[in-house]
This record gives structure tokens, C-alpha cells and sequence, in this order.
């Protein structure tokens, strides 16, 4: 089957736990590569290693959502920021130990900016 024919994949940079539950959900998959769609991020793993694999799921033509945990997007928000191309889009969710805070969310925000109230009437 052609990989285009497949869709699309959904990326996963968060806890242990936040990725486990993707993973029990169907979304592992490795590409020709070997590269997974997912990064489980341990207390010992650098924001410089984070940055490094968001970069490279947003390089990756089989990826279309990156779902980070918002603790984590926080130490790569200007990595975040500099992304204005629509797909992959980057969603971030909370995690077990720190709750989604909206105000920290950079895709929210200017998802606000553009629209006022009346546009929802």
C-alpha cells in the first residue's frame, strides 16, 4: 500500500504515562527509518534532545498532529512559536502531574487572535 494512501501520523512527545496511553491507543508506528512517532521524556532527558525530536517530527512528511505535553512545550515554547505552517499542527494536553493552563498554550493564543465573539454567533 502507498504510504501517502495510509494518511497521515499523529506524534507523541510526553510522560511515560501520556505515552503509554497513546501507544495502547494505536498510534506507534516506525517509519522506513526506524524512527518512532513518539518520545517518552524521562527526568533525565535534556531540552535540548526534546527540541531536537519536535524538529524532526515537524520535518517528517508522515506526521500531521504533534501532541505534547504542555510541561514540555513550555521548555520549547520559542522552538513552538517559530512554527506558522499549518500541518502538523501541534496540540498541547496536559499531563498527570501538571494540568493544561490555556494562557501558556501559543497556539490558543493565536488561534484568539484571530477571532472575535461575533464570529462565533
Amino acid at each position: 500500500m502507498a504510504h501517502a494512501a495510509r494518511g497521515k501520523l499523529v506524534a507523541v512527545i510526553g510522560d511515560e504515562d501520556t505515552c503509554t496511553g497513546f501507544l495502547l491507543g494505536g498510534i506507534g508506528e516506525m517509519n522506513k527509518a526506524r524512527k518512532p512517532n513518539f518520545m517518552v521524556v524521562e527526568k533525565d532527558t535534556s531540552v535540548h534532545d526534546i527540541e531536537e525530536r519536535f524538529n524532526a517530527f515537524l520535518n517528517r512528511s508522515d506526521i500531521a498532529i504533534i501532541l505534547i505535553n504542555q510541561n514540555y512545550a513550555e521548555l520549547i515554547r520559542h522552538a513552538i512559536d517559530n512554527h506558522s505552517k499549518p500541518i502538523p499542527a501541534i496540540l498541547e494536553i496536559p499531563s498527570k502531574d501538571c494540568p493544561y493552563d490555556p494562557n501558556k498554550d501559543s497556539i490558543l493564543r493565536r488561534a484568539k487572535g484571530m477571532f472575535s465573539a461575533e464570529d462565533f454567533r
